[in-house]
């Protein structure tokens, strides 16, 4: 089986991050090739032998590949090993436990990992427009700094692929939702025939609000490149998952 083909993120000597891509792996159809998410319909079989693959890329045990079921909230799990039950309800896990590789799946939304240096800690989030709008982000960092002493500017970052504000279309209530939790809308949101809101940016936006300087974005837009990067506005919601992961060796 093609071992699975990675997007890599320059974080350090000592740590991986990466985002997966289409490329590699044993899925087939709107779940071709890679895929390891539980939750969107792919063949159990296929999702096994991927995970495999990814743990013998990465060189640790499958079992230390942790991604929660995410549900568009804010909740912050710490991770201290290897667990054998569904992570349930987190949209963030972190940990500062080496050589476990934990990570969030997306198909459009925004995954978001961190990287703090000092204290040996990682974090990776699942913003969709829900979380975006709930600022899962400001609740990432805060629960570093509550567990782990991160301060902002021990922080690297990384917003990975996801959908552009060209991509991204919006209803009015959706607009609306941003417009009340106090965004900036002149500087996040575009109207075409319709309003595009730009997830990036806000994800990015909170994380200098914090204090964070030193964030790398992706520029990858999953809805434009949905030929390596899984989109679920593309290939519909019965289709693969990107895994975006951060390991501290």
């Amino acid at each position: 089986m093609p071992e699975p083909q990675l997007t890599y993120y320059d974080l350090g000597d000592h740590v991986v991050a990466f985002s997966t891509t289409r490329h590699g792996g044993c899925s087939t159809g709107n779940y071709s090739g890679f895929n390891i998410n539980n939750y969107c319909g792919d063949e159990t079989s296929h999702i096994v032998e991927n995970r495999r693959s990814l743990a013998a890329v990465l060189g640790i045990d499958d079992n230390h590949i942790m991604m929660p079921h995410q549900v568009h909230g804010t909740e912050v799990r710490r991770i201290d090993g290897p667990q054998q039950e569904v992570i349930e309800g987190v949209d963030a896990v972190m940990t500062d436990v080496p050589q476990l590789c934990i990570g969030v799946s997306t198909a459009d939304c925004i995954p978001i990992l961190l990287y703090d240096e000092t204290h040996h800690a990682v974090c990776a989030v699942h913003a969709g427009w829900r979380g975006t709008v709930k600022r899962i982000v400001h609740a990432a960092t805060h629960a570093m700094h509550a567990t782990y002493g991160t301060e902002p500017f021990q922080l690297k970052a990384v917003i990975g692929p996801g959908i552009s504000l060209e991509s991204f279309e919006v209803g009015n209530e959706v607009y609306q939702q941003f417009a009340d939790a106090g965004f900036n809308m002149g500087q996040i949101a575009r109207k075409y025939s319709k309003w595009h809101i730009d997830l990036p940016l806000c994800n990015r936006l909170q994380l200098e609000d914090w204090g964070v300087k030193d964030i790398y974005m992706s520029g990858i837009c999953t809805y434009q490149q949905y030929k390596d990067y899984f989109s679920a506005r593309r290939l519909g919601v019965n289709s693969g998952r990107i895994f975006t992961g951060i390991m501290y060796l």
